[in-house]
């Protein structure tokens, strides 16, 4: 088959086409005939060898796939509802970009009705991230409000539709007028532009001084003691990237005076049981959501599986809005 590898750590242009033996799929998986594979941050600090793959994992890049099931293990399919032929999305913890892809059966998920195979692709890394992160480990509840450092960003367009359809309210980030714009477009209540505001001052002013409830960031480094100061009582900040560097001073008498909560997630070393879970709670909570249009993939730019290296360039200059997704012919 063909895939994309990482010939060395470094620039974008190290990725290239290779040929490479077709996968196996083993006890509770099945094999996935791709057509779409999603590109995701992970990816691009992969491919610059900031983030190891995890034991057992493909060395390929590539951590979200839409396609056909060609075959498995028949009954983890037939216990999942899934058979050969059926369009699927599923997380994977490495070898996404290729012409075909094993994946554990319980991470694996239809094809929400009226959506396309490129569409379906840019679902997994997002949606299983934020579900996991803003839902369960943060708990966020309908009136309560959101912060999201990042609001154009996969994480970022498909954590205000998630939050918004779960009945909160939603302040994000962003680095330009237009990103702010389209963020208000997919139903954010404010946006913040980050260059030009400061968004301690600006969360003060949306929220009256109360504060948010919870903070999605990806950022981390120097942001850490602005969020603080951006937090209610009982707050809750949660990383999920480390994109501004891993440490940060914080003032401990902030936390304690106001009881908040830090905390954060990876989510590609996890068990299978763990992610599995999640995408039940998808399956059942949000999968619908999707197939009526309620919430919907915003996909920014489809590049030919070939030209990698130019959906990575893409990826790093950060003018994107919503997903980039790999295609194979």
């Amino acid at each position: 088959m063909k895939a994309v590898e990482i010939s060395a750590f470094g620039a974008p242009e190290v990725l290239r086409l290779a040929d490479r033996p077709m996968p196996v799929a083993g006890e509770g998986e099945l094999l996935i005939r791709v057509s779409a594979s999603g590109v995701n941050r992970p990816d691009v600090l992969q491919r610059t060898g900031n983030y190891p793959v995890p034991p057992g994992a493909s060395d390929l890049p590539g951590l979200e796939v839409a396609g056909v099931v060609e075959s498995g293990d028949a009954g983890a399919m037939r216990a999942a509802g899934l058979q050969i032929g059926d369009r699927v999305c599923a997380l994977v913890a490495g070898g996404g970009y290729a012409q075909w892809c094993v994946a554990p059966v319980g991470q694996c998920l239809p094809v929400p009705a009226g959506l396309s195979d490129v569409e379906a692709a840019s679902l997994p890394e997002t949606f299983f991230t934020v579900w996991s992160n803003v839902f369960d480990r943060a708990r966020l509840q309908a009136g309560e409000t959101l912060l999201i450092q990042g609001g154009s960003s996969g994480i970022g367009v498909t954590a205000i539709q998630l939050a918004k359809a779960m009945g909160a309210k939603v302040i994000v980030t962003a680095g330009s007028d237009d990103k702010c714009a389209a963020c208000l477009a997919l139903g954010a209540d404010h946006a913040i532009n980050y260059k030009t505001e400061d968004f301690v001052r600006a969360v003060a002013d949306h929220t009256a001084g109360r504060g948010v409830d919870v903070i999605l960031d990806m950022v981390a480094g120097a942001y850490v003691a602005r969020e603080l100061d951006c937090l209610a009582e009982d707050g809750r900040l949660v990383f999920i990237a480390v994109q501004g560097g891993v440490k940060a001073e914080i003032n401990a008498g902030v936390v304690l005076r106001r009881r908040l909560t830090i905390t954060g997630s990876t989510l590609r070393p996890r068990p299978i049981a763990f992610k599995a879970a999640i995408a039940s709670a998808l399956r059942q909570h949000v999968w619908p959501m999707l197939a009526d249009a309620r919430i919907k993939p915003v996909i920014f730019r489809e590049f030919d599986a070939a030209d990698a290296a130019a959906a990575h360039t893409l990826m790093e200059s950060n003018s994107h809005i919503g997903k980039i997704v790999l295609t194979w012919k």
